[in-house]
């Protein structure tokens, strides 16, 4: 998939996180939109011509599978992606991560709970960067969240571990490592509980408070 021509859409529900995500994808050359109007997606966008589609994770299950069902009937060659959490940078590392370089090239990348370490493997030289991000807040609808470059530079050939500082916190804390061109997200510490009981079982399930409408429009809208 050529990332400079893929076709991004992001349904989600946080405005503040669907309008940054959408500005770091499109800054990276993605044609992006995003929309919390769940209802209104099928409308709104021509998703025959989506390459990536991610889903945020306060989408119900059913709204989920019926976009799922739907667009996937309409575009077989989709890429679904369930975003890891509500930080803008890790969901655009996360549409890097299935559009950017193969994953047959010999790099490993993997967390290592014990030591609290990134080991990345490589078959040449390379530079490599690893990047830290990290809830603040969860509070709906606008979670807070922050990040930190914990590594950036050339290695050689072979295995290296890079150490996660003490400011990295052990719950919910992800790590993106660009290897060249290819970028992999990692899940460094668990999501709270409290987080997973504030999603929705479902689309008539209105336990969080309402938010406001972010429908964003480029060349994804019908007729473009």
């Amino acid at each position: 998939m050529n990332d400079e021509a893929a076709r991004v859409l992001v349904v989600g529900r946080s405005p503040s996180v669907l309008e940054e995500v959408v500005e770091l994808l499109r800054g990276s050359g993605y044609r992006a939109d995003a929309s919390n109007q769940f209802d209104q997606v099928l409308e709104d966008y021509d998703v025959g011509a989506i390459d990536v589609l991610v889903f945020g994770g306060m989408v119900p299950p059913d709204t989920k599978a019926h976009l799922s069902a739907e667009i996937g009937r309409r575009n077989a060659a989709v890429t679904f992606v369930q975003g890891l959490v509500g930080i803008p940078g890790v969901i655009a590392a996360q549409v890097d991560a299935v559009t950017r370089g193969s994953s047959s090239s010999g790099v490993e990348v993997e967390y290592i709970p014990e030591g609290r370490i990134i080991r990345v493997t490589l078959p040449g030289d390379v530079r490599v960067t690893v990047d830290a991000f990290w809830m603040t807040s969860w509070t709906p609808p606008e979670p807070g969240s922050t990040s930190s470059t914990v590594f950036e530079g050339d290695l050689t050939t072979g295995s290296h571990d890079v150490a996660l500082p003490e400011r990295v916190p052990s719950e919910a804390s992800f790590a993106v490592v660009t290897v060249g061109d290819q970028v992999r997200t990692l899940a460094v510490g668990p999501m709270p509980k409290a987080l997973a009981r504030m999603v929705p079982k479902s689309a008539s399930d209105h336990r969080l408070p309402d938010v406001p409408s972010v429908t964003t429009q480029t060349d994804l809208a019908p007729g473009r």
